[in-house]
């Protein structure tokens, strides 16, 4: 350790510069991470903020969740067999304010249940952004296909489908406004639920949100791009390590040559990884944190303490691989021949 430390000392702007490149990119990959999540969120808070469960569609559909129709007498034997199940459909929307301005929502409704909201006749529950839209409770929505009005009962928190603010409404004025008589899905929570039902396409809720098009394009975009990151940290270190590894061929044979272990070396190697790493994420990791909590307010940014470490457990596993694999040419170094190349 002793080494690790004076060769740090010695080489200050050499592993400083390495520090500052890993200080940026694990920042980078941190706040690629928070959009990822925010945006998950955002798309779809209606979804992930259920229980687990499984989602049933018709076959028929072929997975467009929109599509899909559950037959009448189907989805009440579900209902009423399965404790908690419920039938919903989800359907994208617009709502007229009082200035007559269109405002897009998606509108949900369900029958009785403990997960979704339950709204009467001419009632409607609105995802809480569209206060920041001039709506207030008690104000009057009007949609073109349905003949009477909306009153706005109240507000509900983080509650997002596809980008777009959820509006929970009356099953019977659900069916007005869309000219149907089906609903599109069965939800049932719990680890119990059948993982089959007859006539029915079963999803988890993992999978469903895969059918979801712009939540799959958007997150396994953004998860490719932390995962490169992750992968250019571990190449950063097994490049850096390398090349002072070349630079040091003369040194380390005078060290072997005068009865230092290869596995002292090795350990200097990673003494060095482990203090540039921890201090590296240590900076970006509060950087991260201090940027989660002065992010704009439109921003859909959400990063917790638990995806920052996870994502720290990796950068550290992947900078130990590549330094390590750059540090397999000291087990091949020959003292003499070492000596000899240093003094060329």
């Amino acid at each position: 350790m002793n080494l690790a430390i004076k060769e740090i000392k010695k080489n200050k702007v050499r592993f400083l510069i390495l520090g500052s490149i890993v200080f940026l990119v694990s920042l980078l990959t941190f706040i690629i991470s928070g959009l990822a999540n925010g945006l998950s969120q955002d798309n779809a808070s209606l979804i992930k903020d259920l229980p687990e469960g499984q989602f049933y569609m018709n076959p028929e559909a072929e997975e467009i969740y929109n599509l899909s129709r559950i037959n009448s007498s189907l989805q009440e034997e579900l209902v009423n067999d399965y404790k908690d199940a419920t039938a919903l459909s989800i359907q994208m929307g617009f709502l007229n304010d009082r200035n007559g301005k269109q405002q897009s929502v998606v509108f949900v409704t369900s029958t009785e249940s403990n997960h979704f909201n339950d709204v009467k006749d001419g009632e409607i529950l609105l995802d809480r952004s569209m206060e920041d839209k001039g709506i207030k409770v008690g104000d009057i929505l009007t949609n073109p296909q349905f003949r009477g009005e909306f009153i706005v009962k109240g507000f509900v928190d983080q509650t997002k489908f596809s980008h777009a603010a959820v509006a929970f409404i009356n099953i019977e004025n659900y069916k007005e406004i869309y000219k149907v008589s089906e609903m599109q899905l069965v939800f049932i929570p719990k680890e119990d639920s059948p993982e089959e039902i007859t006539g029915l396409q079963s999803f988890s809720k993992q999978e469903f949100l895969k059918t979801i098009p712009s939540y799959n394009a958007e997150q396994m975009t953004l998860n490719m791009i932390v995962w490169f990151l992750v992968v250019i940290s571990g190449m950063l270190f097994a490049i850096f390590f390398y090349m002072m590894n070349v630079q040091k061929i003369g040194l380390y044979g005078i060290l072997k040559a005068i009865g230092l272990k290869t596995r002292r070396l090795f350990t200097m190697m990673w003494t060095q990884f482990i203090f540039i790493t921890i201090t590296s994420l240590a900076l970006s990791i509060a950087f991260s944190q201090g940027f989660n909590t002065i992010a704009p307010e439109g921003m859909p940014f959400s990063l917790t303490i638990e995806t920052t470490l996870i994502l720290s457990g990796v950068f550290l596993v992947i900078g130990f691989i590549g330094t390590s694999i750059a540090s397999l040419q000291i087990k091949k170094i020959e003292p003499l021949q070492a000596i000899q190349q240093g003094e060329m």
